[in-house]
């Protein structure tokens, strides 16, 4: 069953800057930083220009998602990734394991700079009117990433120093940028969802977070077979429920009772009640309908439409 009610209440709220605390960065120095994130990362870092920014995972070698990242250089010599700070320090860890002899340094800047969510008016501003999802622009000492929109609001991820001056515009509440965040479609890896999906499962592949023409990565097999030879069984969706849903619920549907047919990935209060979420399911599941939440007698979860396509011609 397919609701549209959460839908139609959001514009208004959307308009505004947020901190955004719950975001770390990782510094990736020296003359081999990009190639270093090409052969580790789902995304192409060797072609990363100075105007473009990335959204990326890094997988388990079983192509299961560990962290997810936007990424865009400082300078010729610097990239920056953008993740969940609470998946940071492993993520970090594992990363350094794997560079060996190239000339790249890792580092945990989180305390170097200071990161603003911008929706609505402050990120038509910033990034420009009609600008492209992963598109960067630098605007002195501050760099402006444009994210997917949301609730047809322009949305922007901002960067600079710290120290700096915020970006102007009207504060927004965490709650508010957090339920942007969902309704964007576009899912975070965190902690509660460690290892949990493929990139696919949260079309990654169709929001520009997966490169099928690179070369080899950590799982990339296991994600190239998923996309190529039919076997993906689970695709991301956006739903509503009345009750409080976060990271990590499991989600059953009535046809099948006995075990859990999706996972919640990621969630946000509604302005108008209720919560939404971006939800992984079995796609036979979310076409079957009859979702719960929790348990099989939990509380209803309907779903909504997705603010992007899908893509089939990859």
């Amino acid at each position: 069953m397919t609701s549209t009610a959460s839908m139609d209440n959001a514009p208004a709220a959307l308009n505004g800057v947020a901190p955004l605390p719950h975001l770390g960065v990782i510094k990736v120095e020296g003359e081999d930083a990009a190639r270093f994130l090409h052969g580790q990362l789902t995304q192409d870092f060797a072609l990363l220009g100075p105007s473009e920014a990335r959204l990326a995972a890094f997988c388990s070698a079983k192509g299961r998602m560990q962290a997810s990242f936007v990424g865009f250089r400082r300078g010729p010599d610097q990239v920056l990734l953008v993740c969940s700070r609470d998946v940071l320090p492993a993520t970090l860890k594992r990363l350094t394991m794997f560079v060996l002899r190239a000339k790249a340094r890792l580092s945990d800047a989180t305390a170097e700079f200071q990161l603003f969510g911008l929706v609505g008016e402050p990120a038509a501003a910033l990034a420009g009117p009609g600008s492209a999802p992963w598109s960067k622009t630098d605007r002195g000492t501050a760099t402006v990433v444009v994210l997917y929109p949301a609730g047809g609001q322009p949305r922007a991820l901002w960067l600079a120093p710290a120290g700096e001056a915020a970006p102007e515009g009207a504060a927004l509440a965490a709650g508010l940028w957090a339920w942007s965040e969902v309704r964007s479609g576009i899912a975070w890896i965190s902690q509660p969802i460690f290892e949990a999906f493929v990139p696919q499962m949260l079309n990654y592949e169709s929001v520009d977070g997966v490169n099928f023409k690179k070369g080899c990565y950590p799982g990339q097999e296991v994600v190239a077979r998923s996309q190529f030879r039919g076997t993906l069984k689970r695709r991301a969706y956006l739903a509503h429920a009345e009750a409080s849903m976060a990271a990590g619920q499991e989600i059953f549907a009535a046809a099948d009772p006995g075990q859990p047919c999706g996972l919640v990935a990621q969630a946000a209060a509604a302005p108008a009640g209720g919560f939404d979420a971006i939800v992984s399911l079995q796609i036979s599941a979310a076409e079957t309908g009859a979702l719960r939440l929790g348990a099989a007698d939990g509380p209803a979860l309907s779903l909504l439409p997705l603010p992007y396509s899908l893509r089939d011609d990859i």
